[in-house]
């Protein structure tokens, strides 16, 4: 009788194997996805974060992602979100030296959200976007009514950039991860949602696509040599009117002549569509309990009833997308979205894709890629209700509500 295994088994093996994005060689093709943790204090990680990340080294993870960090100030989305700058430098770097203690690699989510913040606290009245629009989200903190960039705008932005890739670079980071999804700056820019300018960086999907592939070309020629510099980006905003598959092909083969060391393939637009990034249950009911504004509980509730609906889930839900943007490319392509068995990340590497991306399986079992080494049929035991997106807001920060709460006393503490 035969010793080989069967295909599934063999193509599971694949994700365990090492690979290589730019100057960096990941242990394995698991990568964390990045989502917001809460668990920042004083514009730095906190102890729970070091060990919520460490954590996921040990467990098996080749490679965790920390959740959005701003490249400025102005660049959060709401007031508890963090940026790097020189004074946190130390506290990251707690945090990347625990990873690589537990032997994994480490990247950091770069972002600007652009008009979508809700942050009191911003060096000016106007937030910037491609566009002028309104911004019903920031109504209660003096931020309804926002402004088009001029394009001094966009070269200081793309600076907080490469300033940001440097001390990231600096903190001991592997890689960065540069935000183009989910209705944030870049992704303002790339769709035509948010971006009606008819100067050379709105209008056709080539000139839309101009101010993303400045910033990233200009983040590579400053580390592209010392860490990996990976993209996420729509492969659709999941909308009537929004980024379509044939745009992000366009950006993506733009990407890849300018370098990039590999791309997220997300989707979703979180003004109109955010349930097509998550699938599953509406985290709304969630929300509503740790939501401390009432004009934002007002717009939680509009939002259950349009945009944030309950939505039928289904595994591997950006596939189809997936492999037409991996039949254009050639860069190193993670795949995202509703990877929930060892089944699915073997069709993953069957395809073609170089490394799978998880999110919430992570969150409810930490040890989720061990379970899957030790046991190619494992299933994770996520059930999609989405109450972890809520619980970045609580004292102890992000979890899964089927495991115990964290300490909040962890998260209460900078890391040191």
């Amino acid at each position: 009788m035969s010793s080989i295994p069967p295909e599934p088994t063999m193509s599971l093996q694949q994700a365990f194997t090492p690979l290589r994005l730019g100057p960096v060689t990941l242990p394995n093709r698991f990568v964390k996805a990045g989502t917001y943790e809460g668990m920042n204090l004083n514009n730095g990680p906190t102890a729970a974060l070091v060990r919520h990340h460490a954590e996921l080294a040990d467990s098996g993870v080749g490679m965790t992602t920390l959740g959005y960090t701003a490249v400025h100030p102005d660049g959060r989305t709401f007031e508890q979100e963090t940026w790097i700058a020189p004074e946190n430098v130390t506290r990251f770097r707690v945090l990347t030296d625990a990873v690589h203690a537990a032997g994994g690699k480490v990247s950091l989510q770069l972002g600007h959200c652009g008009t979508m913040t809700r942050t009191p606290t911003r060096s000016v009245r106007k937030p910037g976007g491609p566009s002028k629009t309104l911004n019903l989200y920031g109504a209660m903190v003096g931020a309804l009514f926002t402004r088009e960039m001029t394009v001094a705008d966009m070269q200081a932005v793309t600076a907080q950039f490469v300033e940001s890739a440097r001390l990231a670079a600096e903190a001991g980071f592997d890689a960065i991860e540069l935000h183009m999804g989910h209705g944030y700056l870049l992704s303002q820019f790339l769709s035509p949602l948010a971006n009606r300018r008819t100067d050379a960086y709105g209008g056709s999907a080539a000139k839309r696509l101009r101010f993303p592939l400045e910033v990233t070309e200009r983040v590579l020629e400053a580390v592209g040599d010392r860490i990996a510099v990976l993209a996420k980006l729509n492969l659709r905003d999941g909308t009537r009117a929004g980024v379509d598959i044939a745009d992000s092909i366009m950006t993506a083969q733009a990407l890849e002549r300018a370098g990039l060391h590999g791309l997220v393939m997300t989707g979703g637009f979180s003004p109109y569509s955010p349930m097509y990034l998550f699938r599953g249950n509406s985290p709304v009911p969630s929300m509503l309990k740790t939501e401390q504004s009432g004009w934002n509980r007002f717009l939680l509730k509009l939002g259950a009833k349009t945009a944030f609906r309950d939505t039928p889930f289904e595994e591997m839900y950006f596939l189809k997308y997936a492999l037409e943007m991996r039949a254009a490319v050639g860069l190193p392509l993670g795949l995202l979205g509703g990877l929930r068995s060892g089944t699915n990340i073997a069709e993953a590497m069957r395809s073609g894709f170089d490394f799978v991306v998880l999110g919430r399986p992570l969150l409810s079992q930490p040890d989720f890629v061990n379970r899957l080494r030790q046991d190619p049929a494992a299933n994770s035991n996520c059930i999609n209700c989405n109450r972890c997106v809520a619980e970045f807001s609580t004292p102890g920060g992000v979890r899964c509500v089927l495991n115990a709460p964290n300490d909040p006393a962890l998260n209460a503490r900078p890391a040191a």
